[in-house]
């Protein structure tokens, strides 16, 4: 059990202090024929904040427990209790890294859709 805690804090620690480009190497593309540079920058970060409402670390958190749950029940089912605490921390290493992932990926589109409704033509 403290595997699985140790994971769930690692992961929600990284993905909550990253910031999505830090963390995905994937800021948004954006043709920049006739816009204003400045205005583009200051947009960026304001789209940015409203990413930041996301709960990457929750969602990373939520999905680890319920991996593990999983987990533990199958290897439950199919062993003992030895195979049901790696079953647990295989799940909640894999749930971690799903929810992650979800998180990262709706920051993403947090941003994306801001930049939309403000205007700019995001090319990826």
């Amino acid at each position: 059990m403290v595997r699985i805690a140790a994971v769930i804090l690692v992961v929600a620690g990284i993905t909550g202090c990253a910031g999505i480009e830090e963390f995905t190497g994937n800021e948004p593309i954006i043709d920049t024929q006739g816009v204003d540079l400045a205005s583009l920058e200051q947009d960026k970060l304001d789209c940015q904040a409203y990413a930041d409402q996301v709960q990457v670390g929750r969602q990373t958190a939520v999905a680890a427990g319920t991996g593990a749950v999983l987990g533990g029940v199958i290897g439950g089912v199919f062993g003992n209790s030895s195979t049901a605490k790696r079953g647990a921390s295989a799940g909640a290493a894999s749930g971690a890294v799903q929810g992650a992932g979800g998180g990262l990926r709706d920051r993403q589109q947090v941003i994306r859709n801001c930049l939309l409704g403000r205007g700019y033509r995001v090319l990826n």
